[in-house]
This record gives C-alpha cells, sequence and structure tokens, in this order.
C-alpha cells in the first residue's frame, strides 16, 4: 500500500479517525479528512489522491454517489471505495455507474478495507502500465506495432516472438527507421562480443523478414539496409 495517496470523505469523525489511523499504519497516504461534498471537491483540487474512500450519506444533499460521479468526470483516474452503513439496492444500483472498486457495509473489519485497498492498488497498477505502454508503443502499420518498454511485437494484438538477436535488430531499424543501416553497425550492435560475416548477418535479416511478413525492409545493395515506415498523415494534420 506504499504511497498509495487517499482521501477520507467520512461525516462521522470517529470513524474517519479510525480509518485514518489503520490505513496509515499500512503505508497509505491519507491526503485529508473532510466530511461534505464541497470539501472533497476543494480537498481535491489542492491534491489529487489514487483513491477515494467515500461515505454515501454525507452533511449536503448531495450525497457521496453524486459527489464521486461529479469528481470522477474531472478526474476519471480516481478510483471510489463507498462506505455505507445501509445496502439499499437503490443506491448500489447508483454506486455501479460510478465503477467503484468496492461498497463496504459499516461496520466493517479491517480485513475488508484490506482487501478493497489491494484491489483499487491493482487496478491503479494496471491502468498505469497500460497508459505507459502506449506511450512507448510504435506503429509499424495498420498490423504491427512494437513496445520499446516491453521490447515485444504484435501483429494485430498477437505476440510475434522474437529472439535476442531478431529484437536487438529490431529495435535498430526501428531507432533508425526510413535511414540507412550499414553492415557494421548492425554487426556491433548484434553481435557484439563476436565477429560475423555477411551471409550470418543476410540470414538474420531473412528470418526478421518473415516475421513481419516480407514488410518494411528494403536492401540497398551493398550499402545495407532501410527500414522503411510511412509516417501516419492523418495524425499530423
Amino acid at each position: 500500500m506504499n504511497n498509495l495517496k487517499v482521501l477520507i470523505v467520512e461525516d462521522e469523525s470517529i470513524v474517519a479517525m479510525e480509518i485514518e489511523s489503520y490505513i496509515s499504519s499500512i503505508g497509505c497516504i491519507v491526503t485529508d479528512i473532510v466530511s461534505s461534498a464541497k470539501e472533497a471537491y476543494t480537498a481535491v483540487e489542492k491534491e489529487v489522491p489514487n483513491l477515494i474512500l467515500m461515505d454515501i450519506y454525507l452533511e449536503e444533499e448531495i450525497d457521496g454517489i453524486e459527489a464521486a460521479s461529479i469528481l470522477k468526470k474531472k478526474y476519471p483516474q480516481l478510483e471510489i471505495i463507498f462506505l455505507s452503513a445501509n445496502k439499499d439496492e437503490y443506491n448500489i444500483d447508483r454506486a455501479i455507474n460510478v465503477d467503484p472498486v468496492s461498497y463496504l457495509s459499516k461496520p466493517f473489519h479491517r480485513q475488508e478495507l484490506l482487501a478493497a485497498l489491494k484491489m483499487a492498488k491493482h487496478r491503479l497498477n494496471k491502468e498505469e502500465i497500460t497508459s505507459d505502454n502506449k506511450e512507448e508503443e510504435i506503429r509499424l502499420d495498420h498490423e504491427f506495432v512494437f513496445n520499446h518498454r516491453t521490447r515485444m511485437l504484435y501483429c494485430y494484438g498477437e505476440f510475434i516472438h522474437l529472439t535476442k538477436k531478431e529484437t536487438l535488430l529490431l529495435e535498430l531499424f526501428i531507432e533508425n527507421k526510413n535511414n540507412i543501416v550499414d553492415f557494421y553497425s548492425m554487426e556491433t550492435t548484434v553481435w557484439s562480443d563476436s565477429f560475423v560475416n555477411v551471409n550470418t548477418i543476410r540470414t538474420l535479416i531473412k528470418r526478421l523478414r518473415t516475421k513481419l511478413k516480407h514488410r518494411f525492409i528494403e536492401t540497398l545493395s551493398t550499402q545495407g539496409y532501410i527500414f522503411n515506415i510511412q509516417e501516419n498523415k492523418d495524425e499530423d494534420q
């Protein structure tokens, strides 16, 4: 739970303090404790948390579900755990529309809260990885995508297995896309600790070409190869 930033929105001060004491003891960072929707808006503006522990029944006309819905529209990355002393079907259905991590009925055990916090942490980590992956992906064409961080190649979303040398060669090509890559560059990048002849390099090129459906790699006689990626004109406009 380390570094999980949590805002507690709870109008029962004793309950709020008990929650704060427990989640702080397991490594969460409590950004604030408030008792109304208005205070919650102000608290989030000051410091955006990862997660809000939101009591459904608050001290205003706007309840926790409506407050969470408003906050999620402005801060879609927020995760919500609802707290409620009631289990009425109407509010449960309303809460579901906000897509919360969990809905805990008060009084709840610490293990229940811990389980909900772990689920929130897992969801946040998954969203972060997805976001990072998108930023680190390079689209080769309408079928092929290469992810720099994971060093994985995909075709229509299906993983394409590459050997270590094939991966190194593809990374070299992508780094120098639309420019000539000579034999010396390939040799020193892919076979940094040993000497290889031109035929060995050509064999590796052939294997990679096959996995790329014979696209992208163009032979330039004795100069080397060029990895052609056409820029998406629609994205540039």
